[in-house]
């Protein structure tokens, strides 16, 4: 047996046989799901391991650049892309601390909307439920810290965007997000090498080995142990995270419970890899698909300075989007201008005068998610039409405030349409084509999948987010959340994944 109170990377294959450990909690999972429900646990007592398929990367370790940002942190080298009408990206890491190393940190609290609808579904009360909510957001945001983004941290960017907003009459309050002290570097895509964003590997997980819990970083979980229909434990192997050379085995057994945290794309496939069985095992997949213009200005933005996202507004929220900023590296806008050549070559050479505004569309549209080539999560997801005309009213919205922000054009990203539109010319957004290959998309936010509720016939789970059918395994990520938010997810997240713990000891509705 292995020592507690450490981090486990890789290990390779040496002819010793499988590392075993005991615990009463495994956790699949060290996202924002799964680090704050292996906190919780931690926190009261039990003993956890949490197992994570990435490698556990300090701030001076994370990559200097989005290259190497994309090699060694995102999933997949970022290859997962959306089956359907059009191919586009789904956008989530591979690390320790999960996609809460790549965001940009925002802490929105969950919608009261929200939780009435989830309240009828899974036959609660809505108040009970908001208030059990309300606790775990609490304690999550004194956990992490929550910082206004005002100030220096705000970008020129950022105030134009404001400067946008206020001409629509629409004033919003400062973006809360979890950070300590942030520089406005604008680096949040490739992790803060800075150690300023709050993610929880940095937030959560170093209480978990503080209290004598494990965490196994490079080690992909193959599948859940099972005695009969109950959950005992996972096994897997380690693999290294460049090479991808397969090392040693492992087994942990778990006296309570198995959480599986593994996210609304990987989590559905282990479940069914392990022999998990239902019709609605895999559907529900939901997303905020993203769309975003450029714009451009006489005076530099210097977009790079200040926060990676340091306004957003809910000002258009009853009509079906949330706008924000969005700083991209140069590696990035690079792969987002139009042209390529001496076209391109010029239009980087302008950089410093570019804006980036964008939407999350609170999108209609459900789809399925399944294996593909490898083994590799593949999702079916389209738009409905409905989902399209409100993205391309976003689009043209964005435009918009580019052009009451000062831009003198716009750069919609819309193949087959003007790479570029002048600031009278805005307009012809509106008759953009309503096909989904024509725009520029990426889907973050993503729900689904093994979705809770209380209906047995179309949920995987029971609304504690016990798998139905078997006993001690307990989704804890967003794979769990039967709908779209409307909003940034992690604080939800990571409250439901503490109200599933308490769950499992005994506590919560």
């Amino acid at each position: 047996m292995a020592d507690l109170m450490t981090h486990l990377a890789f290990q390779p294959d040496e002819g010793t046989g499988p590392l075993e450990l005991d615990c009463d909690v495994v956790v699949v999972g060290s996202g924002a799901g799964g680090a704050a429900a292996a906190h919780a646990l931690a926190v009261e007592g039990q003993s956890v391991v949490v197992v994570e398929a990435g490698a556990w990367r300090d701030a001076e370790q994370l990559p200097a650049d989005f290259y190497g940002a994309l090699r060694d942190v995102y999933d997949g080298w970022q290859s997962g892309l959306t089956a359907g009408p059009a191919l586009w990206p789904v956008v989530q890491a591979r690390t320790v601390g999960g996609t809460t190393v790549l965001n940009s940190a925002i802490c929105v609290r969950t919608p009261e909307s929200v939780v009435a609808g989830w309240a009828r579904e899974q036959g609660l009360e809505a108040s009970v439920l908001s208030r059990h909510l309300d606790r775990h957001q609490d304690a999550v945001e004194g956990l992490l810290g929550v910082e206004d983004t005002v100030g220096a941290t705000l970008g020129e960017n950022d105030r134009r965007a404001i400067r946008g907003a206020l001409a629509d009459g629409v004033v919003d309050p400062p973006m809360r997000r979890f950070v300590k002290d942030c520089a406005g570097e604008g680096r949040c895509m490739m992790g803060c090498r800075a150690g300023h964003k709050q993610s929880v590997d940095r937030g959560l997980l170093p209480e978990v080995l503080d209290r004598g819990g494990v965490v196994l970083s490079c080690a992909p979980v193959d599948r859940i142990a099972f005695e009969g229909r109950r959950a005992v434990g996972v096994v897997g192997r380690f693999r290294h995270p460049r090479t991808r050379t397969a090392g040693r085995s492992f087994r942990i057994s778990a006296r309570k419970a198995v959480f599986v945290a593994a996210s609304a794309t990987w989590t559905p496939l282990l479940l069914r890899r392990s022999g998990v069985r239902h019709k609605a095992l895999g559907r529900g997949f939901r997303s905020h698909p993203g769309a975003a213009v450029l714009g451009v200005y006489d005076d530099p933005i210097d977009m790079h300075r200040g926060a990676t996202q340091g306004w957003a507004s809910l000002g258009w929220k009853d009509q079906g989007f949330k706008l924000e900023t969005l700083s991209l590296p140069l590696q990035l806008l690079a792969a987002r201008l139009p042209g390529g050549g001496a076209a391109l070559t010029r239009r980087l050479g302008e950089s410093r005068h570019l804006g980036h505004f964008a939407l999350g569309l609170n999108a209609e549209a459900s789809g399925r998610v399944f294996a593909g080539l490898g083994g590799r999560p593949m999702v079916r997801y389209a738009l409905t039409r409905h989902d399209l005309e409100r993205l391309r009213v976003g689009i043209h919205l964005l435009a918009r405030l580019h052009v009451e922000a000062g831009a003198r054009s716009v750069l919609p990203g819309i193949a087959g349409f003007p790479s570029e539109l002048a600031a009278d010319e805005i307009d012809q957004l509106l008759t953009a084509p309503l096909k989904p290959r024509r725009f520029t998309c990426i889907l973050s936010h993503l729900f689904g999948g093994a979705v809770v509720g209380g209906d047995p016939a179309t949920s995987v789970c029971d609304p504690k987010g016990r798998v139905r059918g078997h006993e001690g395994l307990v989704v804890a990520c967003a794979s769990g959340i039967p709908t779209t938010l409307g909003v940034n997810p992690q604080l939800t997240i990571m409250a439901l994944a503490r109200l599933r713990a308490e769950q499992l000891l005994g506590g919560g509705p």
